[in-house]
């Protein structure tokens, strides 16, 4: 299946789902509140109005027109560092290695325009995704217990140096 997607530059027509595709999977399976969806719709509109074409992309996955997950790699406040963002692989897309195709475009993509390296931010709940980073050479930097969109999480940091 793998062989049949495409990845293609993010654009404001998928706004709309990436806000839903995140806001639903969230709330069904963290119990995140209607909080998180605005969020995401907030990082969105900022990365459509404000990004540098050169040095931060957004990537959507899709197969026979339907959109399966999403990545971005966007410059971290940390200079000359990396952050990923908006990593999702929806449920009926798992398992055929879609993560790791999106997740090998992003840090090609950050290390082809020279960014030191890559961080993240996560919770740990996703076990799935964190085995995927470690597996990468994502190193856990901080993990700290909160309650994020009306849900008690376990917040974590992964990093990793090119």
């Amino acid at each position: 299946m793998i062989d049949d997607i495409t990845l293609r530059p993010f654009a404001e027509a998928d706004l709309d789902w990436l806000v839903e595709a995140h806001a639903t999977l969230y709330a069904e399976d963290e119990g995140f509140d209607d909080s998180f969806g605005p969020l995401v719709e907030t990082i969105l509109r900022r990365f459509l109005l404000d990004h540098d074409d050169v040095r931060e992309r957004g990537w959507v996955a899709a197969h026979d027109g339907h959109r399966l997950g999403s990545i971005f790699c966007v410059e971290s406040p940390q200079p000359s560092w990396a952050k990923l963002r908006l990593f999702l692989v929806l449920p009926q897309a798992q398992g055929f290695g879609l993560g790791q195709y999106l997740l090998d475009t992003c840090l090609g993509f950050a290390r082809g325009v020279g960014y030191d390296g890559v961080t993240l931010w996560t919770h740990k709940s996703h076990a799935a995704a964190c085995a995927l980073y470690e597996k990468n050479g994502f190193a856990l930097e901080a993990e700290k217990p909160v309650t994020s969109f009306g849900s008690s999480q376990i917040e974590q940091t992964y990093k990793i140096t090119f």
